[in-house]
């Protein structure tokens, strides 16, 4: 534990570092980013959902209402329960995905 790391969100120009012990939308908010989502903070409401494109990462328990099993399985998880391993690559997903449209400010 103890490290640092890069997530870039694809359609952004926005890279945040983000500690391995801090879930990846929590960095984004404390740097005052914005490119993901923000809902409930809890991993219930879904709107935070990325698709990691590459790194390592683990997360903490999730609603299947948001994430399913399939969908966990090919990287789509919620960035509020997402931890970093590596430096990242994410891409939002989801009904919330066209926020990045209006850019990443």
């Amino acid at each position: 534990m103890g490290g640092r790391f890069w997530v870039c969100i694809d359609g952004c120009e926005q890279r945040v570092v983000c500690a391995d012990d801090q879930n990846v939308l929590r960095a984004m908010e404390l740097l005052g980013r914005r490119g993901i989502p923000v809902g409930c903070r809890g991993g219930g409401c879904g709107v935070c959902k990325v698709q990691v494109l590459r790194g390592r990462y683990r997360t903490s328990r999730m609603s299947r209402s948001c994430v399913s099993a399939e969908e966990e399985a090919a990287g789509v998880v919620l960035a509020c329960k997402l931890f970093p391993a590596s430096d990242l690559a994410l891409r939002v997903v989801g009904k919330m995905g066209r926020a990045l449209e209006r850019g990443c400010g």
